[in-house]
C-alpha cells in the first residue's frame, strides 16, 4: 500500500508491532523496536499512549503499523515530545491522541503536517470530574472560618480548593468507561476507513468486533457491581469518574485529575472520616505513580490497599497483558472492596 508518496527511511524511535491478534502485550514487548513510524508500506499510525495504541491495533489489524509516543511504564501525563518523535509524527499517515491529557502531544500534532489527525475527545462527550477534591477543601475551610478567621479560611480554600477545581474541568479518562471507549472506537474505525479506503472493509469488521467485546465488558461490570455493600471507593487520583457514573458508584479521590498533585491534610482527614461512615474497606492506588499517600491514608484509617489500574500503560506490574485483562482485574478488585454479592 502506498498511503504516502514520500517516506524517509532510517528514522529511529519507539515502535510497536501492529498485530491485533496478540493484543497490547505485543506493544510492551516490542517497545524497543528500532523501526520507525512512516517507514513501512502499512498504514502508519502514531498513538499518544496505550489506550489509543490499543484502539489503533485492534481496529487496524495487519494493515497498520502503530507507534506509541509513551513508553511502557512512563506516566503519560509527564510526557515531553522528543525531536525524534516529532520526526516520527511528520512521517506518519495518522495520529491518534486524546486532547487535554498530554499538552506536549497536543502541540506537536497540531503543528505537524499529518493529514489524518484523530482526537478521541471529539468522538464522545466529556464531563467534569475531580472537582470534589476542591469542593471538600472549600467546605472544610468554610466550616473552620470562625475558628481560624475569615482570612485564613480564604487562604485555605485558595490553596487547596482553587487549583484542584482548575484540574477538575473536562475529564479525559474516557477509556475506563467501556461504553465511551466503544464510541471512540467507532469514530476511529470510520477515520481509518476514510484515510485508507483500500482496507475499509477490514477496518469496519475489526471495529464491530471490538465494539462487541466492549459491550460484553460493560455487561460484566453492570452485573458484577449491581449488588454491593457500599457504592463508595477511594482512589489516589480522580481517574475513575466515568466508570463510577456508569455503574452507580461514587469515587472519592485523594488528589484531583493530576496524579502528581499533593492532597491537603484536611482532605486526607475528611476521607478517613468518610470511609468509616460509608463502610469503605480499601484505598486503591495505581501502578505508575507512588502509593505512599494511599498507604498512609489506609494506615491512619485502618483500611486495606489494593490496585485499581487506570490502564495508562501496560508493564510487568500490570494485572494482565492488555486492556480487557486489566479491566477484568479492576472489576474483581472493585467487587471485593465494595462487598459484591
Amino acid at each position: 500500500m502506498n498511503v504516502r508518496r514520500h517516506r524517509i527511511s532510517g528514522i529511529p524511535g519507539i515502535a510497536l508491532a501492529a498485530t491485533a491478534a496478540l493484543g497490547l502485550g505485543t506493544l510492551t514487548a516490542c517497545s524497543s523496536d528500532t523501526a520507525a513510524a512512516g517507514n513501512t508500506d502499512k498504514f502508519d499510525v502514531v498513538a499518544s499512549f496505550y489506550p489509543m495504541a490499543f484502539l489503533a491495533e485492534q481496529i487496524g489489524g495487519d494493515h497498520v503499523k502503530v507507534t506509541s509516543l509513551t513508553e511502557p511504564g512512563q506516566e503519560p501525563h509527564d510526557l515531553e515530545i522528543s525531536a525524534k518523535q516529532t520526526a516520527q509524527l511528520q512521517e506518519s499517515d495518522a495520529a491518534l491522541y486524546l486532547k487535554g491529557l498530554q499538552p506536549s502531544v497536543d502541540e506537536a500534532i497540531t503543528q505537524s503536517g499529518i493529514k489524518t489527525k484523530i482526537d478521541a475527545t471529539s468522538l464522545t462527550s466529556l464531563e467534569e470530574h475531580g472537582t470534589e477534591v476542591g469542593e471538600h477543601a472549600d467546605e472544610h475551610a468554610g466550616e473552620h472560618a470562625d475558628e481560624h478567621g475569615g482570612e485564613h479560611a480564604d487562604e485555605h480554600a485558595d490553596e487547596h480548593g482553587h487549583s484542584h477545581e482548575g484540574e477538575g474541568g473536562k475529564d479525559p479518562h474516557i477509556w475506563l468507561d467501556p461504553v465511551k471507549y466503544a464510541e471512540v472506537a467507532e469514530g476511529v474505525g470510520k477515520a481509518f476507513e476514510k484515510a485508507d479506503p483500500d482496507h475499509a472493509a477490514d477496518y469496519k469488521k475489526n471495529t464491530e468486533a471490538l465494539v462487541k467485546r466492549l459491550g460484553e465488558l460493560n455487561t460484566k461490570f453492570e452485573t458484577g457491581l449491581k449488588n454491593t455493600d457500599t457504592k463508595v471507593f477511594i482512589t489516589t487520583h480522580a481517574a475513575f469518574g466515568y466508570l463510577a457514573e456508569r455503574y452507580g458508584l461514587t469515587e472519592e479521590a485523594i488528589s484531583g485529575l493530576d496524579p502528581e498533585s499533593e492532597p491537603s491534610a484536611a482532605r486526607v482527614k475528611d476521607l478517613a472520616t468518610m470511609a468509616k461512615a460509608d463502610g469503605v474497606s480499601t484505598v486503591f492506588y495505581e501502578t505508575l505513580v507512588s502509593d505512599k499517600t494511599a498507604k498512609t491514608l489506609a494506615k491512619d484509617a485502618r483500611l486495606k490497599t489494593d490496585v485499581l489500574d487506570p490502564i495508562e500503560g501496560i508493564t510487568d506490574k500490570s494485572r494482565g497483558d492488555d486492556y480487557f485483562q486489566v479491566m477484568e482485574a479492576n472489576l474483581k478488585a472493585l467487587q471485593q472492596a465494595l462487598g459484591a454479592k
